[in-house]
């Protein structure tokens, strides 16, 4: 006798975007493996009702049959897969139900959350149709899941004789989920559940994530996140002190896409949030070396930056920000504000004690001065005659950029933040063939 193909796939972590994904590797995989049955070892308190809806659909389009066997808990988005499957198998001491959508906090959402979740669970349990019996000559047909019940696991107003009371979410234990039609036995293993669905001999095959789906998760961690935003804000801020691509332009490109792709790959990310991000970026550059000052396209280049790091975050379709997405909204938008701001703090501090000339780092700075009395000979070094010295700016100094003293153009510095064009300036020091400036004081009537 030919060994039957069983496929396994664990759905062990609240119910998202990377659940929803494996789902779909995983039955891409049963079916070039040609597997037999589909077995999906659950233990999960829920998640996110879009993708349960996505991975239910999954499980009744399937053309092999899809068993689950509750390991633990199957609550709410948990349940409503679970109903999907062709036969529920249950560890003793597990439990099934309690479906009531609710948001980040516990608190039950709105009666049109509640509506949309009992109409699935109840087409779901439908879906499995009905049972034809035969009792003291009589013939009844009953549903061999009985679609009220799964309206109760979602509303407490739902009384059902002899199976729950109104005021309560309703949720089985293995012997009432088998004695309402809800469960097909009871298995402490794997194994107990293939024996009991009438498998022999079999060849079982578990799904493993790749490399790839594991470096996705690792990298959409809060945190990693928070570290990227300041890498990518921090990257940019110490470009804009030397002209040309360097090192840290790099670095905070490598950052931007770290950041984007596994979000991308999670299906949060979309493509004109992403698009929001680079339109930022290129407005935030058009202010930086075409217009002078910060005006309209600085301030909205950093709007739509914020903005599409932000929405990546989180998990809406297109501008559909329904209250459930409100709290994952504001989470986003507080990392991402704070990871800028630390960020912009934490390059103000480098760019002055790092890279000093006592620093442990002060080799990668050009601060070394090259006396002719050793030898050295090139530039020339009247400029240490123009301090305390006047001019203007001739370009924004963003700090660095460059200014007009006696006729002469030199690179310069501004020791005073941002100065725009035109600004008059004085000369305070001169180190590494660059003048350190300052805006000049009004001389006072």
């Amino acid at each position: 006798m030919t060994p039957l193909k069983v496929y396994k796939f664990d759905i062990k972590q609240d119910i998202g975007p990377p659940v929803w994904r494996q789902t779909k590797d995983a039955f891409e995989e049963a079916e070039e493996w040609n597997a037999d049955i589909f077995l999906i070892h659950m233990n999960t308190y829920g998640g996110m009702v879009v993708h349960a809806d996505s991975i239910r659909t999954a499980i009744l389009n399937s053309e092999k049959p899809v068993y689950v066997y509750i390991d633990n808990n199957a609550a709410s988005a948990g349940a409503l897969i679970s109903i999907a499957c062709d036969g529920i198998y249950m560890r003793t001491g597990a439990n099934i139900g309690a479906a009531t959508v609710v948001n980040q906090t516990g608190e039950a959402m709105p009666d049109k959350y509640q509506s949309y979740m009992r109409s699935t669970m109840r087409a779901t349990a439908e879906s499995h149709g009905k049972d034809t019996l035969i009792q003291n000559g009589d013939t009844i047909v009953k549903w061999k899941r009985d679609p009220l019940i799964a309206e109760a696991m979602v509303d407490p107003r739902t009384y059902i004789e002899n199976v729950i009371d109104t005021g309560k979410v309703l949720t089985f234990t293995p012997n009432e989920a088998i004695k309402n039609g809800y469960c097909e036995g009871i298995a402490n293993s794997v194994e107990e559940v293939l024996k009991k669905v009438g498998v022999g001999e079999y060849i079982l095959k578990k799904y493993e994530p790749t490399v790839i789906e594991e470096m996705v998760d690792f990298m959409i961690n809060p945190v990693l996140q928070g570290i990227l935003i300041m890498i990518l804000i921090g990257g940019i801020y110490f470009e804009l002190q030397s002209p040309g691509i360097g090192f840290p332009l790099i670095a905070s490109i490598i950052a931007a896409v770290l950041y984007f792709s596994p979000l991308y790959l999670e299906g949060m990310a979309e493509n004109w949030e992403i698009l929001l991000f680079a339109i930022g970026v290129i407005l935030l550059a058009v202010e930086i070396f075409v217009i002078p000052g910060f005006g309209v396209a600085g301030i909205s280049g950093l709007t739509l930056i914020i903005t599409g790091l932000t929405l990546s975050l989180v998990d809406n379709v297109a501008f559909d920000f329904e209250p459930r997405h409100i709290r994952a909204l504001l989470s986003a938008i507080m990392l991402v504000v704070f990871s800028m701001f630390t960020s912009i703090l934490g390059s103000l501090y480098l760019s002055k004690k790092l890279f000093a000339s006592n620093s442990f780092l002060g080799h990668l700075a050009l601060n070394t001065v090259e006396n002719t009395e050793e030898g050295y000979v090139g530039v020339e070094m009247h400029a240490k005659t123009l301090i305390g010295k006047t001019g203007i700016v001739l370009s924004v100094l963003r700090p660095s950029g460059k200014v007009e003293i006696d006729k002469q153009i030199y690179d310069a510095k501004s020791e005073d933040g941002f100065l725009d064009k035109d600004t008059e300036i004085e000369v305070i020091r001169f180190e590494t063939g660059q003048v350190y400036v300052i805006r000049k004081e009004e001389e006072e009537l």
